[in-house]
């Protein structure tokens, strides 16, 4: 399970921007760049290519 410590120190893979956590989706959002990460079985996989881009 992510918790806010965990998410405090995550950060993007690729502008090092802050992220947030949609938990009932099960992804890891950046902001700064409008791309998402997975998160399976409570891990986050933030490689670049699981990465998606956020709809806008």
């Amino acid at each position: 399970m992510i918790t806010h410590d965990i998410l405090n120190i995550l950060a993007c893979p690729l502008c090092k921007g802050e992220l947030s956590a949609n938990l009932n989706e099960q992804i890891l959002y950046c902001h700064t760049c409008k791309r998402s990460f997975p998160v399976i079985e409570g891990i986050p996989v933030m490689m670049v290519d699981k990465m998606t881009p956020l709809a806008t």
